[in-house]
C-alpha cells in the first residue's frame, strides 16, 4: 500500500528540517540543512540565517574568516551561498553548464563590437589575461582588474535594436564567466552586507586549492538526494523547477536513488527509501522569513505551506515577499518601515498565543537589524502595502 504523507506531516517535516521549529546553534548548520542560502538579495542571505540560529552569529564570519560558505551561482542560473563542501557538487551539476551557455552568449554579443579577430580565441586570451591579472594581485575588485587587463574594457551592445538597448564593458560578464568555470569566487563586499559589489579571488587561493572536477551524474545525483532529504516529500516537476535541470537529468539522478513514491493527498510524491518513517508534529514556533528564503522557495507546487495566500506574498514573476510562519506554514507577511519598525500582517487568525509570538519575534528581528534598513530586491503587494 501507497504510504500517505499529507500537508500535516509534510509541514512537520519542513519545520524541524528548516529550523522552523527550533533554532540551529551556527550558521553552518543552517545552511547545510538547507542546501544553499539564496543570495540574489544579499540581505536574503543574512536574514535567512539570523532567524534560524539560537545566538546571534554573523555570516560574514563563515563566508569570509573560516570560508566554511561560498557565494556562486548554481541552480536556475540563480545566486546562492552554500557550504564550501558543496560547491564541487553544484559546479558539476548545475554551473559548469550554465558557463558554457554564458561563453556562447558573450561571444554572440562580441559580434556587436568593432573586432575583427576570431572572436572565441579572442575571448580565450582575455579571459587567461584576466585570471592571470587577479592571480598577481590578489583579491581586487572589477575595475581594479581591468586596469591590468584593458581588453576587459571592450564594449558590446545588448538587446540591439529593441527599446530597452544597452551597451557596457565586458568585465563583469567575463568574471561572471571565469566564475561560473570555477575559476575565481567572490569575496568580501564592498561597504556593508547589503552590497552587490564583490572582490575577487582565484577559487586556488580562496578555497585552498580550488573546486575539484567530478563527474556531472555523480553530482547531480548527489544533489538531488540532499534535495530529497532537505525538501521531500515532493515531486519530480519541483526537483526540475529547483534544479533548473532537464526532465532527462531529474530522470536519471532519481533512477540512481531509487526514491520510493508517496501519496501526497493526490499527488505522486517521493521521497528517500530511509525518510518513510513518520514524522510527529512539533509545537508551532514564531519565524519571519525573508523576501527569497529558501524554505518557500523549494517547491513549485506550494499548496501544502501556502495555502491561499500567494497573491499578496508573490510578485508576478514568481519572487516570495517577506513571509510569516507558524506551525510550518504562512500565516501572513511583514515589512520593515523606514523608522526600523517591523510591521506584520496575518492573513488568517492565528489565535492569542500565536499572535504574540509574532510580535516578540518581531522585536527579536528589529533589535537585530538595529539601524540596518532593508528593501526587498523584489518587492511584493503586501510587502509595499506594509513599508508605506
Amino acid at each position: 500500500m501507497t504510504r500517505r504523507i499529507g500537508a500535516v506531516e509534510r509541514r512537520a517535516r519542513l519545520a524541524l528540517r528548516h529550523h522552523l521549529a527550533a533554532p540551529a546553534n551556527r550558521v553552518a548548520e543552517v545552511a547545510e540543512s538547507l542546501i544553499a542560502l539564496h543570495a540574489t538579495d544579499p540581505a536574503t542571505v543574512h536574514l535567512s540565517a539570523a532567524v534560524r540560529v539560537a545566538e546571534p552569529e554573523t555570516v560574514e564570519r563563515a563566508l569570509y574568516e573560516e570560508r566554511s560558505l561560498v557565494r556562486m551561482l548554481g541552480m536556475r542560473r540563480t545566486m546562492f551561498v552554500l557550504p564550501a563542501a558543496l560547491v564541487p557538487v553544484v559546479q558539476a551539476a548545475c554551473t559548469g553548464e550554465i558557463a558554457r551557455k554564458q561563453r556562447k552568449l558573450l561571444i554572440q554579443h562580441l559580434g556587436t563590437s568593432k573586432l575583427d579577430t576570431d572572436l572565441g580565441a579572442w575571448l580565450a586570451e582575455v579571459e587567461e589575461g584576466t585570471f592571470a591579472a587577479l592571480k598577481a594581485r590578489g583579491p581586487a575588485y572589477a575595475q581594479q582588474i581591468a586596469e591590468d587587463e584593458p581588453r576587459l574594457r571592450t564594449e558590446i551592445t545588448m538587446a540591439a535594436g529593441k527599446p530597452y538597448e544597452a551597451t557596457g564593458y565586458i568585465t563583469n560578464r567575463v568574471l561572471l564567466l571565469l566564475a561560473a568555470e570555477g575559476r575565481i569566487v567572490r569575496g568580501r563586499p564592498r561597504g556593508s552586507w547589503l552590497s552587490t559589489q564583490y572582490a575577487w579571488a582565484t577559487a586556488e587561493s580562496w578555497l585552498g586549492g580550488g573546486i575539484p572536477a567530478i563527474p556531472a551524474d555523480e553530482a547531480r545525483t548527489e544533489l538531488a538526494r540532499r534535495w530529497l532529504r532537505a525538501f521531500g516529500p515532493a515531486t519530480a516537476e519541483d526537483l526540475k523547477w529547483w534544479t533548473g535541470w532537464t526532465a532527462a537529468q531529474v530522470k536519471r539522478a532519481l533512477a540512481e536513488i531509487g526514491p520510493v513514491e508517496v501519496d501526497l493527498d493526490g499527488a505522486a510524491g517521493l521521497v528517500l527509501p530511509e525518510d518513510l518513517e513518520p514524522v510527529p508534529e512539533p509545537e508551532p514556533r514564531a519565524v519571519l522569513l525573508p523576501a527569497l528564503d529558501p524554505t518557500p522557495m523549494g517547491w513549485v507546487r506550494r499548496e501544502f505551506y501556502l495555502g491561499e495566500h500567494q497573491a499578496p506574498l508573490f510578485d508576478r514573476t514568481g519572487n516570495i515577499g517577506p513571509t510569516v510562519w507558524w506551525g510550518g506554514r504562512v500565516v501572513g507577511g511583514w515589512a520593515q518601515r523606514a523608522d526600523g519598525e517591523i510591521v506584520v500582517r496575518t492573513l488568517e487568525d492565528v489565535g492569542a498565543s500565536a499572535r504574540a509570538a509574532i510580535q516578540s519575534e518581531s522585536a527579536r528581528l528589529a533589535q537585530w537589524l538595529g539601524p540596518v534598513r532593508v528593501t526587498p530586491k523584489f518587492r511584493t503587494p503586501l510587502e509595499k502595502e506594509l513599508a508605506s
